[in-house]
Formats: C-alpha cells, structure tokens, sequence
C-alpha cells in the first residue's frame, strides 16, 4: 500500500513551500505524497546508530551527511527550484558536492541515500523512490529492512541500477560509492528480528 496523496492535482516545489508545517509531504513528478506518521522508536533507533557510524566515518572529509527531514530537490533539466517538481526527504544521504548544498537543503542527486523501511512506507521506498533516485543518478541506494533483517542494496551503472545486492543484517557492509565507509550492523540497538 502506497502513502496517500494529498490531492489528484500536480504540484511545484514552490507551492509545496508554501504549505502548512505541520504536515510533511514529498513531490513525485508532481504529486504530493503525505510523509507517514512519525517513526517507531525501534525505526528511529537503528537510523541514529547509522547516522552516528556515517557522521563519524565522515568527520574529517568532504562528503555530508544529513538526516530527514532535509529536501533533496530532483530537477528534470535546469529548471528553476520553483519549477521543481520532485522533492524527496531520504532518512539518511550524503552529499559530496559542496556545490549541491544551500539553505534549502540538496539541490540535485545525493551519492548515497539510505532509507529504513517502515510497514506504511515500504511500498513507496522500494518502488516510487527507487525509480526517482534511479533517474536521478544517485549512485548507490540502500534499503534497510529491519523485520527481514536484511540491506537491499542498488548500485548505478551507466545510469540505471544493478540487480540488487541483498546481503543479511550481519558483519558489516561497504559503500562502495564513498570509500572508507563501512556499516557495521552488529552496532544496531536491536537484533534484526526484533526490528519490525
């Protein structure tokens, strides 16, 4: 089951500017998908920990972390930011072009986005975000499946991604896009069976 849309009718980055706070949402081709309810504590707990490994394994380089919420906007071409018609809020990416940042947040493709999944957002994460990230040209997408106890992972190649690599919640796992970042899921709070 897919997040529900805000409306039938397409949207820009500049109108979703204007809407209340109090309601989250992110823009796909133009439609305005409500951002699920707040996270389960055991969600929020294992996206800290890998935060916390990401930040740390990035101290002293050049590449940035950033946790949700923080819009990454998706231009098509070169339109203007309020012509944007995709604008997402990964849970965790990092961002090496110090050019992509400003005070919006990520204008263009992150190097690495990671996302844990939820039930109500499973759906949208591996199939909508998938294919946004895909065209984008996001180089290495993650998707953390805690009740499985498993790390999906996509790999960009000559601008579409690999089969999948999915591997277990064990040891530890390399982003291969940002060299010298190692995952170590032995450090997650809860076994992955106990993640749901």
């Amino acid at each position: 089951m897919g997040l529900p849309k805000r409306d039938d009718g397409r949207h820009s980055y500049g109108e979703y500017c204007q809407w209340p706070e109090d309601v989250r949402y992110e823009l796909i081709d133009g439609f305005a998908y409500a951002m699920a309810p707040a996270p389960s504590p055991k969600h929020q707990m294992i996206l800290l920990e890998l935060a916390r490994q990401v930040a740390n394994a990035l101290r002293d380089q050049s590449c940035r972390p950033f946790i949700a919420p923080f819009d990454v906007r998706l231009p098509k071409e070169n339109e203007a930011d309020a012509e944007i018609d995709t604008v997402v809020q990964p849970d965790l990416c990092v961002v090496c072009d110090p050019q992509k940042l400003d005070e919006h947040g990520c204008r263009g493709a992150p190097d690495w986005v990671l996302e844990v999944l939820s039930p109500s957002t499973a759906s949208h994460d591996q199939i909508q975000k998938r294919r946004v990230y895909e065209c984008a040209g996001v180089r290495e997408y993650w998707l953390v499946h805690p009740t499985d106890g498993i790390v999906t992972i996509y790999r960009l190649e000559h601008g579409a991604y690999t089969m999948p690599d999915i591997r277990e919640l064990k040891g530890t796992a390399t982003v291969t896009v940002l060299p010298g970042l190692v995952v170590d899921w032995e450090q997650l709070p809860v076994p992955p069976k106990q993640m749901g």
